[in-house]
């Protein structure tokens, strides 16, 4: 085999590895011969329970406003319009001791309770203590805004705040400006706090299987981490434009050095 002929298979076998494969940039596709009608079983996600940090919206209403009212952190709050910022300072942050304080009913434990669980411990509490139930009281508990933080190979990195009970990790990578074209689809690593220390996943998003992942539904403060590809690191381009303009830049450098030293 002539140098010319190897040195020709070199080149196109760089190129081609090189390049990032559309295989590996598009999402949920059927793998393995799968039916195309095949239906993805629905995955139930379990009901999250707080943690500290935790900031928590509570509303109790009843027939007559004013019953209610001296429960209200302050009518700022109502008036915030439930943003962001008004939840901050106006919602029930959970303390380092898994606490919370609510006006004239004081505290309450909510660590590693379910949000419906801590609505009812305070509707048996207001009926107990304060209200009959001619009164209707009617209690709200809700976290203030589905918080996550995403970084790596996204489009726009950081902490986000969706108002929506449940989270894909589809929607959160959609909602971050989306993966960019060097990031790992096939490996994106969700760590998640649990009670038991931190657990970490890696999910192919590639693969439409992935719906039938415990971690396709996110929960409160998860991380999420997009690795690069390789060929980002190789730094020859992410196409095969790309990849030949580097290789051709190489090569007229290399050419350009030898004259130089020959002469």
């Amino acid at each position: 085999m002539s140098k010319s002929v190897l040195y020709l298979l070199l080149f196109i076998s760089v190129l081609f590895s090189s390049c990032i494969p559309t295989q590996d940039l598009i999402y949920l596709q059927k793998k393995n011969n799968s039916d195309a009608e095949t239906i993805i079983a629905a995955v139930e996600s379990k009901p999250y329970r707080l943690q500290t940090n935790d900031v928590l919206s509570i509303t109790i209403k009843a027939i007559d406003p004013k019953l209610v009212a001296i429960f209200s952190p302050s009518s700022e709050g109502a008036a915030a319009g439930k943003s962001e910022s008004g939840l901050y300072f106006d919602g029930f942050t959970v303390d380092d001791h898994g606490n919370i304080r609510i006006p004239v009913l004081g505290e309450l434990n909510v660590i590693g309770y379910t949000l419906d669980e801590i609505r009812v411990r305070v509707e048996k509490q207001l009926l107990a203590e304060y209200f009959n139930k001619e009164a209707n009281i009617f209690v709200t508990v809700k976290l203030a805004g589905f918080r996550y933080v995403i970084n790596g190979e996204i489009g726009n990195t950081g902490t986000k705040t969706l108002f929506q009970e449940q989270v894909t990790i589809m929607e959160a990578i959609a909602n971050a400006g989306d993966i960019t074209i060097t990031g790992d689809r096939k490996a994106v690593t969700i760590m998640r706090k649990t009670p038991t220390g931190v657990q970490m996943h890696d999910l192919d998003l590639t693969d439409i299987n992935v719906m039938q992942s415990p971690y396709f539904y996110l929960q409160p403060n998860d991380y999420i981490y997009i690795k690069p590809l390789k060929q980002k690191t190789w730094g020859t381009g992410k196409t095969g434009i790309e990849s030949l303009g580097t290789i051709i830049t190489l090569l007229s450098l290399a050419t350009t050095t030898f004259l130089l030293l020959k002469n």
